[in-house]
């Protein structure tokens, strides 16, 4: 029976880069466990799909619906990126309050500083504790190809440095790569190559864990900026649009996805609703908008953490304002429906009967068959 159970949250792991690239090493865990591919949960970005993951949660539940967010209360914007934010228990926590051990390895520090409440060990490559660097090595750039295998040895050398097995062991890195080359240039093929051997190093290192895996969201290529301010300005149609999926690692996506909250003037929002919603989805570009309850039950989102409106992109399109943001010439990006396939892999657990349809569900299986046990 496995000791110890992994989940390596691939950051932007669109199932195409599996089908452009070679990887031997997951095709050969699919091959003896199973190998899927799945849905993430919207908007299809990382804090909602990492926090979904480790919770086992929906949004509604957990209450993270973007990376950034409006608090109408104060008027506020602020980076969902600390762990006081998350509504429902996480495995780290679960493990705490069982007496065990838990890992929590990142690539970006916003994930460490969102999820590593209950965690025994904690480290991301921005913030490295000296015993990790020089165990492994300095970690490589935050924009780099190599950063993400430098997060998965931290892992395993983490791992070999515990006197009792963790329990559980999270790791999740980041999307630069994705952001920045297609399925088919050879940069993603490196990429995938250094993912690839890592994974397999962990693996064989440590012969007796269980390994899920599965990505936060997949990518997109984009060519349109959508402008929803100016254009709902035109009909006296007083609005805050707030880009959900920004962060702090503004060189992967320019703070451009295809999910955008719009929030209406307070004094206006009552009677504006109707018109904004029928603006909204006369703009090209724009897919859906959906009112802020209508929005809730179709994402399973929490009300009070959206905006009036939700609005979702086409497939080449992306929401902001082009006096703030710059359209980048070969932006890849996501937040919207078409960036929710995502890779389902497990090796070595007890699978038997259990269902794996979202990337949530590796969560679920984790509180359901590993923590569950007696």
């Amino acid at each position: 029976m496995a000791t110890t159970t992994v989940v390596i949250c691939i950051d932007g792991l669109d199932p195409d880069y599996l089908e452009a690239c070679d990887a031997p090493n997951l095709r050969r865990l699919g091959r003896q466990g199973f190998l899927r591919v799945g849905h993430s949960m919207m908007p299809s970005v990382t804090n909602v799909n990492n926090v979904s993951l480790v919770t086992a949660e929906l949004p509604e539940k957990h209450g993270i619906c973007s990376n950034y967010r409006l608090v109408q209360e104060t008027g506020e914007e602020i980076y969902m990126e600390s762990g006081e934010y998350i509504l429902a228990e996480t495995m780290f926590q679960r493990v705490k309050s069982g007496g065990g051990q838990s890992v929590l390895v990142t690539s970006k520090d916003k994930l460490r500083t969102l999820l590593a409440d209950g965690a025994t060990v904690a480290v991301s490559s921005e913030q490295p504790p000296d015993w990790v660097v020089e165990g492994v090595g300095a970690p490589p750039a935050i924009y780099s190809l190599e950063v993400n295998g430098w997060a998965i040895n931290a892992a395993s050398f983490i791992m070999s440095r515990q006197q009792e097995a963790p329990s559980i062991v999270y790791i999740s890195t980041t999307d630069y790569a994705m952001h920045t080359y297609a399925p088919d240039e050879p940069q993603s093929q490196e990429h995938i190559t250094i993912l690839d051997e890592a994974i397999g190093e962990l693996v064989d290192s440590h012969p007796d864990i269980t390994l899920l895996l599965t990505a936060d969201h997949g990518m997109s290529a984009k060519s349109r900026m959508v402008d929803l301010k100016s254009t709902l300005e035109k009909y006296g149609i007083r609005a805050r649009p707030v880009p959900i999926i920004k962060d702090r690692y503004v060189v992967h996506h320019s703070n451009l996805g295809g999910c955008i909250f719009v929030y209406l003037d307070p004094d206006g929002a009552g009677g504006q609703l109707d018109e904004a919603l029928k603006v909204i989805r006369e703009t090209p570009g724009v897919e859906e908008a959906l009112g802020r309850d209508e929005a809730a039950e179709r994402f399973r989102l929490h009300g009070q953490r959206i905006g009036d409106i939700v609005v979702t992109g086409e497939p080449d399109a992306v929401f902001g304002d082009p006096s703030e943001v710059e359209m980048p010439p070969r932006l890849r990006s996501h937040a919207s429906v078409h960036e929710r396939d995502v890779p389902l892999i497990g090796y070595n657990g007890d699978f038997e009967g259990f269902a794996f349809n979202e990337n949530r569900d590796l969560g679920r299986y984790v509180f359901e068959r590993v923590l569950a046990q007696p």
